[in-house]
């Protein structure tokens, strides 16, 4: 299998560092605007580098098309004849183009899936969701899953519910990021050094995250567990309810949705 990657920016080169690992790399197949960038990154990792978009799709069998939403307008309508004629999977990454809005760009006999990972992926820790249109396969559906399983984890959701997948693992690292941030200012206020404050917040919410996974207890289960009557972790999780912490939390991704529904228009 030939996996193509129109555009090397920031996710597709996490991506590619992933896949390189898993499969040979001169059947990654990748092109870029800039060439000089495409050929700098295929000297570091041994991909082939393709000149033309054209030529990609009809080398590859799965493409990527890893650039802004509003390239897709730019460039697809010219590769439509090459999906036409080679009939590759074609694969998005761009957030708030749904199935049909691809197939309008590259025919309606296309193949397509859309696949969302997060920032995570640049150290392998993704968590990314695909959903396919009506002529994916099943075959199809595993390709994609292992090659986005090179940078993390990967759910399979109907696309009616990408919005809120979008949310919850798309844009939520940022939210998880300030409560790291602030955890760690409290560190700092209480008289910790900043780095080992951060490390300390970090690794924190790292376990915890591993101990929901791997545990299978339900979270407010856990925080029962830490909660001793009358004691300093009641204390806090009282103060976080009184401060509406939850509540802000689930504005945040309604909010996220929100903007994700507005650009899908």
């Amino acid at each position: 299998m030939k996996v193509g990657f129109i555009g090397v920016g920031n996710m597709a080169s996490a991506i590619i560092y992933g896949l390189v690992k898993e499969m040979p790399a001169k059947d990654i197949l990748i092109y870029n605007r800039t060439q000089e960038k495409a050929e700098r990154f295929g000297e570091e990792t041994g991909v082939t580098v393709i000149s033309a978009a054209k030529e990609l799709v009809l080398q590859a069998d799965v493409v990527i098309v890893a650039v802004k939403p509003y390239v897709f307008e730019l460039i697809l309508p010219d590769l439509k004849s090459a999906f036409e004629e080679k009939k590759p999977l074609m694969v998005s990454i761009a957030a708030g183009l749904s199935l049909a809005q691809l197939a309008e760009f590259v025919g309606n006999e296309t193949r397509i899936m859309r696949v969302m990972p997060n920032v995570n992926a640049t150290i392998g820790e993704s968590m990314s969701g695909l959903c396919g249109n009506e002529l994916a396969t099943a075959e199809d559906e595993q390709n994609v899953k292992s090659i986005f399983e090179a940078v993390g984890d990967v759910a399979v959701i109907p696309e009616k519910d990408f919005s809120t997948f979008a949310a919850l693992a798309g844009s939520s690292p940022a939210f998880i990021y300030i409560f790291i941030d602030a955890m760690a200012r409290a560190g700092v206020k209480a008289g910790l050094a900043r780095k080992q404050a951060l490390e300390i917040a970090a690794q924190t919410v790292l376990g915890s995250a591993k101990m929901v996974l791997e545990s299978g207890i339900h979270p407010y289960e856990l925080v029962d567990q830490v909660s001793s009557p009358g004691g300093t972790t009641i204390a806090g999780v009282a103060s976080l309810m009184d401060d509406a912490f939850v509540a802000s939390v689930m504005h945040s991704i309604e909010a996220t949705m929100k903007r994700e529904a507005e650009l899908s228009e």
